[in-house]
């Protein structure tokens, strides 16, 4: 039988799911039957968590029990700080999250267990963990102890206020809830991809989480929000903005924040929001000055990007500055990707667990055939 090669499987159906699509056709990404960006301007992260690892929208109970819950289960265990202490400050944030994430697998007493209550109890520590270390990476780094969630306040709250260690206002908390919500989940990316693979070897959900940062990592994929900001750093005016990306293509480099692999002839609809996320926050009074400065750029540069090279803004582009205005570090942007894709990490590790099938596909070789090997 003839069979086709597609470099990075472009195109090819990898999973049956019910749990996202990306209609790109109707400009529509599809949570469990929802539209993201309905979901974004009208629900919260965590009714969005609440969705895709149990397939429902909470009522008002449910949700003020899940927000407790998560405040509860944030409690990251002793051992899991000291590794972080003892690892190479100058090493990359998402190296130490990765080490991190491995790490609390010992602490789940469900680890072993891949039934779907047991998965969803797990899902819910790993979310919650995860969300408390990745707002003290910089903190532990720096040799400052760790702050952690507090009961009563929602989970975009505690994260926002255990990164800036400020009280942040009802804007703030909003505009960055938002980014968590466009973040959490998005069909079949390289991270969610690697993450069915491990887990479709019934490997624990630790290891597939595991997996997943290690995917995100790389600027193609989510250290892209990281690159985003430091190019507005280094073109620092909205008046340098275009000589500097033409300079860039001038000299062949790549200009991040643009292109996706599906959204290939329209904006990313993320990345729109994220746009206006960015105005509303402006326009609140709640962003620092440089926020202005940054979304004039950005407008700049979705311009010239779009003319020269007929290429359209990803989420990343306005993530960047929308993290910026809330004075989150840099160092952090792609460790809060993690963050909120883990809800939809563990809607799919449950998935793959649930309806398993081992990943093992072939290869088209492209090398020799028929040598021989010499006798000496």
């Amino acid at each position: 039988m003839e069979q086709s090669y597609r470099p990075g499987l472009e195109g090819v159906i990898a999973a049956e799911t019910a749990i996202s699509f990306l209609d790109v056709e109707g400009e529509e990404i599809v949570i469990r039957g929802y539209n993201l960006l309905d979901l974004a301007q009208q629900k919260t992260y965590v009714d969005v968590l609440h969705l895709l690892v149990f397939g429902t929208l909470p009522d008002e109970k449910e949700l003020a029990q899940l927000e407790h819950t998560l405040a509860e289960e944030g409690k990251v265990p002793d051992p899991i700080w000291n590794i972080l202490k003892e690892l190479p400050p100058t090493m990359h944030a998402m190296d130490r999250l990765r080490t991190a994430v491995s790490a609390l697998g010992g602490f789940d007493p469900d680890v072993e267990d891949t039934s779907l209550e047991a998965s969803q109890r797990k899902g819910m520590r790993a979310i919650a963990r995860i969300a408390t270390i990745v707002s003290n990476l910089h903190h532990v780094r720096e040799g400052t102890e760790p702050l952690l969630p507090e009961v009563g306040k929602s989970f975009a709250e505690n994260m926002l206020r255990m990164i800036t260690r400020g009280t942040p206002s009802a804007e703030e908390i909003r505009a960055f809830d938002q980014s968590l919500i466009v973040y959490s989940e998005h069909e079949m990316p390289n991270s969610t991809f690697a993450a069915r693979v491990i887990a479709s070897t019934m490997a624990d959900m630790y290891g597939a989480l595991t997996g997943g940062v290690a995917s995100l990592k790389g600027y193609l994929h989510g250290g892209a929000n990281e690159a985003v900001m430091i190019m507005l750093q280094e073109a620092k005016t909205a008046d340098q903005m275009e000589s500097y990306i033409l300079e860039k293509l001038r000299s062949k480099a790549r200009i991040m924040g643009f292109g996706h692999r599906v959204y290939m002839k329209k904006m990313d609809p993320r990345a729109q929001l994220m746009k206006e996320t960015l105005k509303t926050l402006i326009d609140s009074g709640k962003a620092p000055v440089r926020a202005q400065t940054w979304y004039d750029m950005c407008v700049i540069g979705e311009r010239v990007m779009q003319r020269e090279k007929g290429l359209y803004p990803n989420l990343d582009y306005y993530a960047a500055p929308v993290y910026d205005a809330l004075n989150i570090p840099v160092e952090l942007y792609t460790p809060i990707f993690f963050a909120s894709r883990t809800a939809g990490l563990v809607a799919h590790i449950i998935e793959q667990h649930a309806n398993n099938r081992l990943f093992r596909p072939r290869v088209l070789y492209t090398g020799p055939r028929g040598l021989k090997p010499s006798s000496n």
